[in-house]
């Protein structure tokens, strides 16, 4: 690719982060034949955000434009990675006021961890959970961060086919498998 302007580059970058907002500064500058500071620099000049703020910035809604609304993705935890229509990884870090009256943490918040990273990885909040197979393995105390990963393994038909692990720094504490489909197109 020749080398652009800056105007002309700033202008194609913003363009492809809209529709591509998950690209890094390294993938950037090799896309623009430029070095990483100077994406770093044009970044800062038209006020983008770096990557982890672009994917917060998805999962709290204001990255999905459908028919000028704004779909509201309520992530359980904080979004470290996504990839959406693929995989997504989040961070829970539990307290004192998630534990049942035997010092482990209830179980509803694992589910909700995993139920959200799910919808967010199909892109979509509007859907139905047709089969939500959970397997709580280990008991999980306060003051653990338990990590998430979502991924879709399947696609058949509308169906889409989510297995979700949350495990802490040594093992899997609980695993789910969805079986979801979008509604959006129905309401």
């Amino acid at each position: 690719m020749a080398r652009l302007k800056k105007q002309e580059r700033q202008k194609q970058l913003t363009e492809k982060l809209n529709t591509t907002p998950f690209l890094t500064d390294e993938e950037l500058a090799a896309h623009f034949g430029v070095s990483v500071p100077t994406i770093r620099l044009d970044r800062l000049e038209l006020g983008i955000p770096e990557l982890r703020e672009r994917i917060r910035a998805m999962a709290t809604g204001h990255a999905h434009e459908e028919q000028g609304e704004t779909i509201l993705h309520e992530i359980v935890g904080e979004l470290i990675d996504v990839t959406e229509g693929k995989q997504a990884l989040s961070m829970l870090h539990t307290t004192p006021d998630m534990e049942d009256r035997f010092g482990f943490v209830e179980p509803q918040y694992l589910y909700a961890q995993a139920n959200s990273l799910a919808k967010l990885v199909m892109g979509t909040t509007v859907c139905s959970t047709e089969v939500g197979n959970i397997k709580y393995k280990t008991p999980v105390s306060a003051g653990t961060n338990l990590v998430a990963k979502a991924e879709i393994v399947r696609r058949r038909g509308d169906k889409v086919f989510i297995w979700v692990i949350i495990r802490d720094k040594i093992q899997e504490v609980f695993r789910a498998k969805f079986i979801m489909e979008s509604v959006e197109g129905r309401l």
